[in-house]
């Protein structure tokens, strides 16, 4: 009581006794709340050219960006609690601004109203590793007067989803398909096909899409026509259907010839080359060997040049089966033995004899272990 009475001679003295709110706030250096309401104001309305503007009005009147930061959380936070009644009366404020955040806390979404406590919070713990402090303060009103934007997108978004989930869930309808009637009456001079027999041809005219005899039809459940086969009939199907899967066969495997790997293989290293790639010359020295049909073998000088083929192994096979049509075809690498290379082996040396080669280079160094009377662990 004596602080505030002390205070309030200093403020009579300093407004010659015509002491108000407005002038007791300037002569306090307090920041007031109201500047807090016309800031949430411009951030839910979107108008960020007035935040600007009034942050800019506070820093001007010397107020650091820390404090307003500080105590915009504050006011945030006011107005959280005032979204519910029973909290209300955690509200510390003047009695004349207790309607009007009671007001403003209605008009503004819980929403918001947290992820802007999240913003000013990082804001706040950021602060002061930030070196242009002013900048630091404006993003973060920036990010809050775009907040309830980006908060109305990310609900639209959520809802579509939730109405495309909804509607992609459908009960399954079925349709009921009568089945297909076959008819093979008999006729004079000519065996009648047993039941086994109809439903092999019929399966092998569905698999194979061969186009039956002028003779034979189907009787479908539009239309019905009398229709009559012969043991003859189903004979050529199966010759037929036999025939195209050997022809089939042998489109597909095709048995190795040198030149043509040879060519594949000068194909696929010129794309190496093109490409820079550090395995060209690896593929330039390899020599080809064909082992069977489906199968050769890549003969290299050394390891490395094995490594390098091992790499673009997968990419290679899948280029040669491509272009010879044959998805069989696979290939080994193997090391040849060059009887001329040489086994180079590293001479090891004991302590004491490396002890040796050091002093034989640096004579000075015998001469100091024996001023300091030193002696060696060999």
């Amino acid at each position: 009581m004596r602080d505030a009475l002390s205070i309030l001679d200093k403020i009579v003295s300093f407004t010659n006794g015509n002491v108000n709110y407005q002038n007791t706030l300037e002569h306090l250096n307090i920041l007031d709340a109201d500047y807090y309401f016309k800031l949430i104001d411009a951030m839910l309305n979107q108008q960020l050219a007035d935040a600007m503007l009034l942050y800019d009005d506070i820093n001007r009147k010397g107020f650091e960006g820390d404090l307003v930061i500080n105590g915009f959380s504050e006011f945030i936070r006011n107005l959280l609690i005032c979204k519910d009644e029973k909290v209300a009366r955690l509200l510390e404020v003047v009695e004349s601004f207790r309607e009007k955040y009671m007001s403003v806390a209605q008009k503004t979404d819980l929403g918001y109203l947290i992820s802007a406590l999240n913003i000013l919070n990082d804001s706040e713990i950021n602060y002061k590793g930030a070196r242009n402090k002013r900048l630091h303060v404006e993003l973060a009103l920036i990010k809050l007067c775009y907040l309830q934007q980006a908060i109305e997108i990310t609900n639209r978004e959520e809802m579509i989803s939730k109405k495309k989930i909804t509607e992609s869930v459908r009960p399954v309808s079925f349709r009921n398909i009568n089945p297909i009637e076959w008819r093979f009456p008999k006729q004079e001079g000519k065996t009648a096909i047993t039941n086994p027999e109809k439903k092999e041809a019929a399966k092998l005219l569905i698999d194979s899409s061969i186009e039956p005899d002028e003779t034979s039809s189907i009787v479908s459940p539009q239309t019905t026509k009398k229709i009559s086969t012969t043991a003859g009939t189903l004979s050529k199907i199966r010759e037929q259907l036999a025939n195209r899967q050997v022809a089939v066969s042998e489109d597909i495997c095709l048995p190795l010839e040198l030149d043509k790997l040879t060519g594949l293989w000068q194909k696929y290293t010129l794309q190496l080359r093109q490409n820079k790639n550090s395995a060209t010359q690896s593929f330039e020295l390899a020599t080809l060997r064909i082992l069977d049909d489906h199968s050769f073998d890549v003969a290299v000088n050394n390891s490395l040049e094995q490594k390098f083929i091992e790499q673009e192994k997968r990419v290679l096979s899948e280029f040669i089966q491509k272009s010879l049509n044959n998805k069989k075809i696979n290939f080994s690498i193997t090391i040849t033995e060059n009887g001329s290379a040489s086994v180079i082996q590293e001479q090891t040396f004991s302590k004491r004899d490396q002890y040796q080669k050091i002093v034989e280079q640096y004579p000075l160094v015998e001469d100091l272990k024996n001023r300091l009377n030193l002696e060696l662990d060999y």
